[in-house]
């Protein structure tokens, strides 16, 4: 008894192949361009109601950190350093929820884990 493949399935054989072959390709010229594009976008983030500023890159880095002279108190720096690491964190945050959508977006959603060059 043969089994059968539902309609549209099947019958293309090496075309087929070659058809997802290219479309794998292409999906992935445009995620190392859209990664490409992540990578120079900067990301900022405030905490302390703008008293520290940091920016980030989209390659994860940080750009750069700013403060009030105000908010510098050397009788409670585990609040400045608090600021610091709050407003770093939102900031990658945002670079990586950013990094995400745009890769669901080429992907439409396709994510498979343990596969290499899968994000």
């Amino acid at each position: 008894m043969k089994a059968r493949l539902p309609k549209g399935y099947g019958g293309g054989g090496t075309a087929n192949l070659q058809q997802l072959a290219q479309k794998a390709q292409k999906l992935r010229e445009e995620m190392d361009k859209s990664e490409a594009e992540l990578k120079e976008k900067e990301y900022s983030a405030s905490s302390g109601g703008g008293a520290v500023s940091v920016t980030v890159t989209g390659n994860m880095e940080i750009k750069s950190i700013s403060m009030k002279p105000e908010v510098v108190d050397p009788e409670d720096v585990e609040m400045l350093s608090d600021l610091v690491t709050a407003a770093v964190n939102e900031a990658l945050r945002t670079a990586m929820t950013d990094k995400e959508q745009q890769m669901e977006k080429l992907s439409g959603g396709f994510n498979v884990p343990g596969i290499p060059g899968m994000f």
